[in-house]
């Protein structure tokens, strides 16, 4: 863990050393000495905000180095990505000789637009993205997806509330949880309360994410019972409406295979609904292949930071929103929250709501 959190810590004094060194050239007055100072010690009250909060949650301390260490971290990516621009336009203009004074002052205007952007996008509500499916043989149905909370250390048990007050207002039949739902931190009972608190017709299922895995997969089991959610691990259930709802282990994290995804679903009834959950949006063609009739994921929060969006598709194509494969659906949400750094940008989050033959 404190390797992980040594190596985000040189990937941000990188990117650091890009924001410095473009900003030393528009502004050179400044100096680099005060400059690479701050730098030194922010990326040491980073690492500190990384590892001192698995250990102390409570004070005040915890919560202001944890968002700090995040913030910073998000906000120099961003920084990083718009330097490296200016100093890609500024060379092209230097080619084709058109004056450039004006480019550090641009460059600050872009960093404050970027940077208000990216915390607006973390701090609003989730917005709510109804979907509607055609799915064959399947009755109506309002399944609502919680995805990709991430609870704990970043996101207050009253952000949950309010999420799932919006939940409950839209009546869903089920609710359906995508994995990455609580990290670490204070305030677990509570989470788990508030989850179990929200009732609907048909019940609560879901699968782990690999944040379960990484935080304790006994603990994050028993998080899931405590908060009322049926989980499927490589296993199926059918709804008292007939529908039949398959949920995987985490495909990356628990190293499942096709023959998993196949064992799973060619032993269900071909001539009811099949839904299946899976937190990641991986072996979706096996998936299609063998019988499903809408697959549900997250995981990629659609990027949360563009342009990581762009890194993120090459690691997985269906990376948001929905896809047809075969006969199959494929929803893939940006999900509800955020990752570590409480920003976003470019990336909104929401609460899908998916409208089957409605």
């Amino acid at each position: 863990m404190y390797l992980f959190y040594l190596v985000f810590c040189l990937v941000s004094c990188l990117m650091q050393l890009v924001v410095g060194a473009w900003l030393l050239k528009c502004f050179p007055h400044v100096g680099a000495r005060d400059p690479m100072l701050m730098s030194l010690l922010c990326s040491v009250l980073m690492f500190m905000g990384f590892t001192y909060t698995h250990t102390h949650q409570t004070d005040l301390l915890s919560g202001a180095l944890y968002y700090f260490a995040y913030i910073w971290f998000g906000l120099m990516f961003l920084a990083c990505c718009v330097c490296i621009v200016f100093a890609v336009v500024n060379k092209i203009l230097t080619w084709i000789h058109v004056p450039t004074s004006w480019m550090g002052v641009a460059t600050l205007v872009a960093l404050s637009v970027v940077f208000i952007m990216a915390f607006v996008g973390g701090m609003t509500q989730p917005r709510i993205k109804h979907i509607q499916v055609k799915i064959p043989g399947a009755p109506k149905m309002k399944l609502a997806l919680l995805s990709d909370t991430h609870l704990g250390m970043g996101v207050s048990v009253e952000r949950l509330d309010q999420v799932m007050q919006r939940i409950e207002a839209e009546k869903p039949d089920a609710l359906l949880v995508l994995g990455d739902i609580f990290e670490y931190g204070p305030y677990r009972e509570e989470y788990a309360a508030r989850i179990k608190q929200t009732h609907t017709p048909l019940g609560s299922y879901g699968v782990l994410g690999n944040h379960e895995y990484y935080v304790g997969y006994d603990q994050s089991k028993a998080f899931y019972e405590q908060a009322g959610i049926h989980l499927l691990e490589n296993a199926s259930v059918v709804l008292p409406n007939g529908v039949q709802v398959a949920g995987l282990k985490d495909i990356r994290t628990a190293n499942v295979s096709e023959l998993d995804v196949s064992r799973l679903l060619d032993k269900l009834n071909k001539n009811n609904p099949i839904f299946l959950l899976s937190h990641t949006p991986s072996l979706e063609q096996v998936a299609a292949k063998h019988g499903a009739d809408l697959m549900l994921s997250g995981h990629t929060h659609n990027g949360q930071l563009w342009p990581f969006t762009y890194l993120v598709k090459r690691m997985y194509p269906h990376i948001y929103g929905l896809y047809e494969i075969a006969d199959m659906k494929l929803y893939v949400t940006s999900g509800v929250f955020y990752w570590g750094t409480p920003l976003r940008f470019l990336a909104p989050a929401e609460i899908a709501i998916i409208e089957v033959n409605r």
